[in-house]
């Protein structure tokens, strides 16, 4: 018998690009909480081209031809993280604090719309799913 699945790729890449979004949340707050901190260096996360490279190339196989043989593919939706990054660009103020409020707001906008898009997309899949365990009614 073939495997079966009740939902298709797109749960998981929601569901991963979700936390990952979360994460991100997590990043730029702490770089608004520091944004008067003398020296400290803003962050970035991204996760974007990381999920785009898993979706694009998944895993060739997920049975070795042999048990011996490691795993071709390793671009797993499950095994997408994301990276951390320090902005070491020259201080306008001179403290060596390299925080932008204006531009880490655009980020937390962004961040947060995109979130709740794919959090809207996710209840609209699971109500379909729910719609046709219950026969259409």
């Amino acid at each position: 018998m073939a495997d079966f699945k009740i939902t298709d790729q797109t749960i998981s890449v929601l569901q991963k690009s979700l936390d990952l979004r979360a994460q991100k949340q997590e990043v730029i707050a702490g770089n608004i909480a520091n944004a008067e901190t003398p020296g400290y260096a803003a962050r970035q996360f991204s996760f974007e081209e990381n999920l785009r490279d898993a979706i694009d190339n998944p895993e060739l196989a997920s049975r070795p031809m042999n048990v011996k043989h490691f795993p071709v593919g390793t671009a797993s939706i499950s095994n997408v993280r994301g990276t951390l990054s320090l902005d070491v660009a020259a201080a306008p103020l001179g403290d060596d604090n390299t925080v932008s409020v204006d531009d880490e707001m655009f980020d937390l906008a962004e961040n947060q719309l995109l979130f709740e898009a794919g959090s809207q997309i996710v209840k609209k899949k699971l109500t379909l799913l729910k719609y046709a365990a219950n026969n259409g009614s």
